[in-house]
This record gives C-alpha cells, structure tokens and sequence, in this order.
C-alpha cells in the first residue's frame, strides 16, 4: 500500500482531530479551527514546499558569474547569461536567488562609481548621530566648487539604487544599458560636476524585538491542577499550529521592522533634501538634471518645494518616461511655463528619435526615444542633448 506525502504530513492533524472530537464543547471548538486549518491548505503548495535552503552567495565569484570585458553578465565556467529559473518548479526560490544576486549588483556598481568614476559616497543626514539609521548620495570631487556646470542623476523607483537605471537591464543586458555609469563618465569629460541621487535608500531593515508574553497562570489563583490542564493544552495547540506553520511556510523568514532615514523617508524627501544641502551650496551657475520615471516626479515635487531657487540654479531637465503630473502634483502655472521651455520628457515610442509625441498634460514637451523599452531603465541615445554648451537650454 502506497501512502502519498500529503497524507503523511496530514495524518497527525487528522488524529488530532479524531482525538478531540470525542470530548465536549470546548474540544469542539478546536474542531471547527482545526477543520477550518485544513480548508486553508492548498495540497499543490504543500507539494513544492520541498525547496533548497534559502541560502545564497553574497558574492558574484559565489554565483559563479562575472562581468566580462563588454559588461556583459557570463556564467564564469559556461560563458551563459543569466539563467533565472535555475530550478523548475521552484519560483520562490529563484526569485529570491534573483534578489539576492541583485544585492550584490547593487554594491558592485557602488564599487565602480567609487573606482571607475572616482566619486565619493557621502553620508546624509550631513549630521547624523552615529546610532540612527543613514543613507548616502555618490559626488564628483568638484561637485560644489565647478563654477559653471553640475549634473543631477535621479532614478526611478523600485529596487534600483544609485547608480543604476534598471537592475534588468544590468544582469540581462549589461553595464552600459542598465547603470548611470556612461553618462557619469561623459559629463566628467566635458567638465561637469556630478551628483547621484539615491532616492530609494529611505530605510534600513532591523530584525524585530521578540516579544516575550507571559503566561496568565504565572498570576493566577487557579487551582494548579487546572493550570497544568490549561498550559498541556495551549502547549499541544502551539505544536499544532508550529507543526502546520512548517509546510506553510518551511523556511520561515526573520520578521523585519523599517527605520526610515531622516528627512529622507522617500524619493520625494530625499530630492528637497540634497538640493538644500548640496546642490543649493553648490557654485556652479547651471544646473542640469536628468530624472528616470519616477525620479520626474521627484524633481517636479522638487520645483513645487523650492520653485524660486530651482528657477534660479537649473538650466534644463532631461526626463525619460517620467511618471509625473502637473495636475495631481498640484504644480501652479507658473512651474508649468518653465517646464515647457526648460524641460524635455524622452518616452517610449517607435517613432524616429525625437519625434513630437502628443500629451494630454499641459507641462513640457515629450518626444520619441525611438525606443520601446526606455520604461525598463533603457536610455535613448538622442538624450545626449542634455550635454549642451554652458547657459544654453534644451
């Protein structure tokens, strides 16, 4: 006789039951839980819980991969890109494999803006107490003290930090395509300073407090014949539902708490924040942004914020696929006569490269990237009119 694994793992649950069934009321009750327990198990899931440990390289050399002279992603022994469903039939594990690898990419292009571009991480809050939680923005060495240029990069939102467009893009296709890196190296060349936002650092994740409750009979004038009753059962209870929370969830993750960062608990704070301790203080007499999807709405939040001095410091806007809008952002007509001649949004289209493309919204022209893909972090080359000779517009 064959006994399938669901049985297996089910049969002491359906014993309990039995077991509970032949007493009173109060065993009912525990029926009816119980029963309601087995409803909720989906026997499929149950099926796949048999996955590896979560427990993943914290380094490329772990993953066997590395980037190659093109910037290109290659298995080191295979010479493969990456392959994403390296198990069947395990998607959680894979994913998290992903995510994992993608930590890591996240402090590899950290590395290369520090080394390859030579810009400095710089702490902020600029006067955090050593205790409390911080992030940090990547600057040129000359990024207050240029006296005539200064580039601005902001990302969009998700999993991207700075120095990045789009991790797809970076593990999929390579450094160029998914990092801020040859714009970086660019405005550098033709003298800007330079400034990398990172404007999804707005927490840091702790491990929560075990919260410790006491038992009730500790204080209590029951009988301790009727205590004892009382814990065996609250005891089998908790090894019940300890039993089932195994399979539910066989590698039960650490439960996290968010502590968000001073004055930058999101993009938007993050944007008003390094313009009122950098980019304000900085010398340069034109400022030029360049702002990824939501990294447009940042900006326009920016201008709402501090509309005069942003007027007074910043020369032109290259936006790409920003997700903005003026009317739900509230942006007063005044904001929106500058964005039409001082801004520019870059969208996916298959039109020509810079092709007028039609918009509802009345703030800043929008033309093709000649690009359908610019919405996933890939930039168009006709972008480049950012670089434009000093004072100038778009």
């Amino acid at each position: 006789m064959s006994i399938s694994l669901s049985s297996l793992i089910l049969l002491p649950i359906w014993i309990s039951m039995a077991q509970i069934q032949q007493g009173g009321p109060d065993e009912k009750e525990k029926t009816t839980a119980l029963k309601d327990l087995l409803s909720r198990i989906d026997l499929d899931e149950l099926m796949k819980k048999d996955e590896p440990p979560l427990d993943f390289p914290d380094t490329l050399e772990g993953f066997e991969y590395a980037f190659n002279e093109k910037g290109q992603l290659r298995h080191i022994k295979t010479g493969e890109p990456f392959v994403f469903n390296y198990r069947e039939d395990l998607h959680r594990w894979n994913q998290k494999r992903y995510e994992a690898l993608g930590e890591i990419i996240t402090k590899y292009v950290y590395e290369l803006l520090e080394k390859d571009c030579n810009l400095k991480k710089i702490s902020i809050p600029v006067d955090a107490t050593e205790s409390e939680p911080k992030s940090f923005i990547f600057m040129s060495e000359d990024a207050l003290t240029n006296p005539q240029k200064l580039m601005v990069l902001i990302h969009g939102s998700g999993v991207v930090r700075a120095g990045q467009w789009a991790r797809r893009l970076i593990i999929n296709e390579d450094l160029d395509s998914g990092t801020q890196i040859p714009f970086i190296k660019r405005a550098m060349d033709e003298g800007y300073g330079v400034i990398v936002l990172n404007p999804n650092e707005n927490y840091i994740e702790v491990e929560k407090p075990k919260i410790h409750v006491q038992s009730s009979s500790d204080s209590s004038d029951e009988p301790a014949e009727k205590r004892e009753r009382k814990d065996k059962v609250s005891k089998e209870t908790k090894k019940r539902r300890d039993f089932y929370e195994k399979y539910r969830n066989p590698q039960r993750e650490k439960e996290m708490m968010q502590l968000y960062i001073r004055e930058n608990g999101s993009p938007e704070e993050h944007a008003v924040y390094v313009w009122d301790h950098f980019i304000a203080q900085s010398a340069a007499e034109n400022v030029f942004f360049v702002a990824h999807s939501y990294g447009g709405l940042a900006f326009v939040e920016l201008m709402i914020q501090r509309e005069a001095d942003v007027k007074s410091k910043v020369t032109a806007v290259a936006l790409t696929d920003s997700v903005h809008n003026v009317w739900h952002q509230e942006a007063g007509k005044t904001i929106r006569e500058w964005m039409r001649e001082n801004c520019c949004n870059w969208v996916s289209s298959s039109e020509p490269l810079d092709t007028s493309v039609e918009s509802m919204l009345p703030d800043c022209p929008r033309v093709s990237a000649a690009s359908t893909s610019v919405g996933h972090g890939s930039l168009p080359g006709g972008m480049t009119c950012i670089f434009v000779p000093e004072g100038s517009g778009l």
